[in-house]
C-alpha cells in the first residue's frame, strides 16, 4: 500500500511530538498550546497542492459529505456523477438526501462529458468528477460543462491525490476538491481525508459544518464559542495530522517510484498483440498507481485473469468489482435503507423515485469495464518483481490471444 510502505522514523517522530504534548483534540491542541499538527498538516497540503484552504477530516467520506453540505445540496436536488466509483459517492449524495444521477464512462474509466451533458435537467445542482485509480477524468470539458450550466463542481480525487492535468492540480479545478488518506492511498493517515477549496465563503462553511456549526473564534474559550449552523463531527484528530505532516512529503517520492515501475513494465509490454490500454488524458500527471488493460472480450479478460493468477501476479476484472460498479451494488438497486422516511429513496422532494440503475443503462461502461484488468503498482517493486509480471503478462498472452 503506496504510502503506508513508506513508513519510518518520520511519522514516529512527528506521533510522539503530538504524544508529548498530550492533547488529541486538534482545536484544544491549537487553543490550548497554540499549536496543531492538523493546522499544519492542512498548511502544507494547501500549499502543495496550491489551494488557498485545506481542511482536515476523518475520511474522504467525510470530505464529500463536507462538501455537499457547505453547497447547500439536500433532497430535491440532483447531483451527476460516475457509473464507475467508490461507491463513498453515491453514500454521500445520498445521505445528504439528494440524488445520484450516474453516467457512462469512457476509455479513460472516468465520467464520460457527453454523458453528463446528456443527464442535465433543472433538477440538476452538481457535478461529482471521480478521478479514478491515478488518472484524470477530462476535467477541463467537465468545467466547461458545469460553468456553461451553472452548477457546482466537486472534484473527488480520493484515488488519485497528487495527480495533476496540464501542470494543475487535480483537485483545485473545481469548488471543491475532496482527498481520502485512508490505508490505500499514496499518502495515509490511517483514516482521514481532506477537502480544498479556494472559496473563502465556501472554506467557512465546510469548516464549521465540520466541527458541529463552531466558528472556530481562538480568541474566546471553545464552549463559548457561537455556532454558525447545525454540524456534524467530521474533525480529523492530532494523530492523523501527525502522519500527514511526515506522510506529504513523501508524495512526490511515491508518485516517482509509481511512474518508474509502470514504465518499466508497460514499455515491455506494448508490443502485445490484442492488448489495449487505458486512455490517459495527461501521461504526465497521473500518479501511474494503476496499469490497465483491455482485451478483446470478457471472456478472453477472465482467460488472462486466471492465467495471471496461476503465475502469482493478481490483477482486478473492472466488470467484477463489488465496490466500484453501480450495477454490482445490491443495496443501490434495492434501494436498502435503514430509515423509515425512506429519503431520498421515496421522497416528496422528488417527483419520481431514484433513477434507473439497471445494468442496462449502463450497456457501454458494461463493456468497458468488462474487458478491464486492472493491475496496482506498488511503491516497492525489485526488478525480479518487474520482470515477472512482464514474463507473466507475455506467457499469458500466448496461450490466451
Amino acid at each position: 500500500m503506496p504510502g503506508s510502505e513508506l513508513f519510518g522514523k518520520e511519522e514516529i517522530i512527528e506521533v510522539i511530538k503530538v504524544l508529548d504534548r498530550g492533547i488529541l483534540h486538534r482545536y484544544a491542541a491549537e487553543q490550548m498550546l497554540g499549536v496543531s499538527a492538523v493546522r499544519e498538516f492542512e498548511k502544507k497540503f494547501a500549499e502543495y497542492m496550491g489551494s488557498k484552504h485545506a481542511l482536515g477530516v476523518m475520511s474522504g467520506t467525510a470530505a464529500l459529505k463536507v462538501a455537499l453540505a457547505a453547497l447547500g445540496i439536500g433532497p430535491g436536488d440532483e447531483v451527476i456523477t460516475s457509473c464507475f466509483t467508490f461507491v463513498a459517492t453515491p453514500e454521500a449524495i445520498l445521505d445528504a438526501g439528494a440524488i445520484p444521477v450516474f453516467v457512462n464512462i469512457d476509455e479513460t474509466l472516468n465520467l464520460d462529458p457527453e454523458d453528463v451533458e446528456r443527464n442535465i435537467t433543472e433538477r440538476t445542482k452538481a457535478v461529482i468528477a471521480v478521478h479514478m485509480t491515478g488518472v484524470q477524468a477530462k476535467i477541463d470539458k467537465i468545467k466547461e460543462i458545469t460553468d456553461k450550466h451553472g452548477l457546482y463542481l466537486i472534484e473527488d480525487n480520493a484515488q488519485a491525490c497528487g495527480a495533476t492535468y496540464k501542470g494543475k492540480k487535480l483537485g483545485t479545478f473545481g469548488h471543491f476538491g475532496t482527498f481520502s488518506f485512508d490505508f490505500y492511498k499514496p499518502i495515509t493517515t490511517g483514516e482521514g481525508g481532506m477537502v480544498i477549496t479556494d472559496d473563502k465563503d465556501l472554506f467557512f462553511k465546510a469548516d464549521c459544518y465540520h466541527d458541529h456549526g463552531h466558528v472556530h473564534d481562538m480568541s474566546i474559550p471553545r464552549a463559548l464559542e457561537n455556532r454558525y449552523c447545525i454540524g456534524f463531527n467530521y474533525r480529523m484528530n492530532e494523530l492523523q495530522g501527525a502522519l500527514g505532516l511526515a506522510q506529504i512529503s513523501r508524495m512526490d517520492e511515491v508518485i516517482r517510484r509509481h511512474r518508474e515501475n509502470k514504465r518499466y513494465i508497460k514499455e515491455r509490454i506494448m508490443d502485445i498483440k490484442g492488448l489495449s490500454f487505458r486512455e490517459i488524458p495527461d501521461p504526465d500527471g497521473e500518479i501511474a498507481s494503476t496499469l490497465t488493460v483491455f482485451l478483446p472480450s470478457p471472456k478472453k479478460a477472465l482467460a488472462f485473469k486466471e492465467g495471471l493468477s496461476k503465475r502469482g501476479i493478481n490483477v482486478a476484472h473492472l466488470g467484477s468489482n463489488r465496490w466500484h460498479f453501480v450495477p454490482n451494488w445490491e443495496h443501490m438497486r434495492e434501494w436498502k435503507s435503514m430509515f423509515a422516511h425512506r429519503c431520498p429513496f421515496e421522497c416528496k422532494f422528488n417527483e419520481a423515485s431514484l433513477k434507473d440503475y439497471s445494468p442496462e443503462r449502463f450497456a457501454r461502461s458494461t463493456d468497458i469495464l468488462d474487458r478491464a484488468l486492472s493491475l496496482d503498482i506498488s511503491v516497492k517493486m525489485d526488478k525480479e518483481r518487474l520482470d515477472k509480471i512482464v514474463s507473466s503478462f507475455r506467457e499469458v498472452a500466448k496461450e490466451v490471444l
